[in-house]
């Protein structure tokens, strides 16, 4: 009995295990027993070998812009373009704006910092310096930047900021616009020069156009501002000294146009060291296009991004081409005719 029992339980166990060892058998055309692979769901993906540019790794970017205008306004748009194009659908863009207010800028950046983002962008210096302070780490990439090396004291500026930040800058030849208020004005015999006294970038640019208006003959003398509360007094004391006026490219200059329009128009020319003041207040500006160094700074980020440059190596780049354009209606109230060569900027 008992020998007759062992045999059973023997048989059972063989027929199950042949059951066991069976499975089902590979697909036509497998190449494979069909026994080691495991089902299709939980198979792992094969490594495709593209960049993050085409294997929808996703990333966020965190935009602070210093204050509504044009100009900044149109750089950002050039970034947002740019990022759509090149890495669709694969990027969360969180655009804020400090509304001209420093301190904000640092609030903003640290918010981004927190919350983990794979890269920053800083358009105008405040948000630049935030940034820069705020993080080693995340790549940083300023644009509507003047100066990078007067932005971020940083002495014998090469040209690479190096550590996590690069970017574009907005600065048009000074020595250019120089010529343009020589080319306006041969006669005038001195020189006011206009800026905010808080933007380090303004002061470098009525420095080195000094000197080379100085070299022509003029007689200059710096009028800076604080804030907007002293600003129109300043404004007119340089109104009433000088023949001619300059403001270079400075943010509190230009969101406060109107404020130099009304004491200057039809008055005294103002020359300017970009588009947005000439279309307030100025006669003629040697322009570029921000929407063009925004576009640039976004591909910039891209390759950061997927991995193609290393921001730390990244030279700062600048605007291709310079226009001259001159403000119809500025130059109607002076009795001014625009010399040739010289574009007229749109009416808003």
């Amino acid at each position: 009995m008992k020998k007759n029992l062992l045999a059973l339980i023997l048989t059972l166990a063989m027929a199950l295990s042949l059951a066991a060892c069976g499975g089902n058998p590979a697909p036509a055309g497998s190449g494979g027993s069909g026994n080691d692979a495991p089902p299709a769901e939980t198979q792992e993906p094969a490594d495709s070998g593209s960049d993050a540019g085409s294997s929808g790794e996703t990333y966020k970017i965190g935009i602070c812009q210093l204050a509504p205008h044009p100009a900044l306004d149109a750089a950002t748009e050039g970034f947002t373009d740019a990022i759509n194009a090149l890495l669709p659908g694969q990027v969360e863009l969180d655009p804020q704006n400090a509304a001209g207010d420093t301190p904000t800028c640092a609030t903003i950046i640290n918010g981004f910092v927190s919350g983990g983002v794979d890269l920053i962008m800083a358009n105008a210096t405040a948000p630049l310096q935030a940034a820069a302070s705020a993080t080693a780490d995340i790549p940083v990439l300023g644009t509507s930047i003047t100066e990078y090396g007067v932005a971020l004291g940083i002495d014998n500026f090469s040209g690479t900021v190096g550590g996590n930040v690069s970017g574009t800058s907005d600065l048009a030849p000074l020595d250019q616009q120089a010529e343009m208020i020589r080319e306006w004005y041969p006669d005038a015999k001195t020189v006011g020069l206009i800026y905010c006294s808080a933007e380090p970038n303004s002061q470098y640019q009525v420095d080195n156009v000094q000197k080379y208006l100085e070299d022509m003959g003029y007689a200059c003398t710096q009028f800076p501002f604080s804030d907007t509360n002293d600003m129109a007094s300043v404004v007119q004391s340089a109104a009433d000294a000088s023949d001619v006026l300059y403001v270079p490219t400075d943010n509190t200059a230009a969101n406060n146009t109107g404020i130099i329009d009304n004491i200057c128009r039809g008055v005294k020319p103002v020359f300017a060291g970009e588009e947005g003041i000439c279309g307030g207040c100025g006669v003629a500006t040697l322009s570029i296009s921000y929407y063009d160094i925004g576009y640039k700074t976004g591909e910039m980020a891209a390759d950061i991004l997927t991995g193609k440059a290393d921001v730390s190596a990244m030279a700062i780049e600048y605007a291709p081409q310079f226009v001259k354009k001159y403000n119809p209606a500025i130059c109607e109230a002076l009795g001014l005719t625009a010399p040739e060569g010289y574009e007229a900027i749109a009416a808003e």
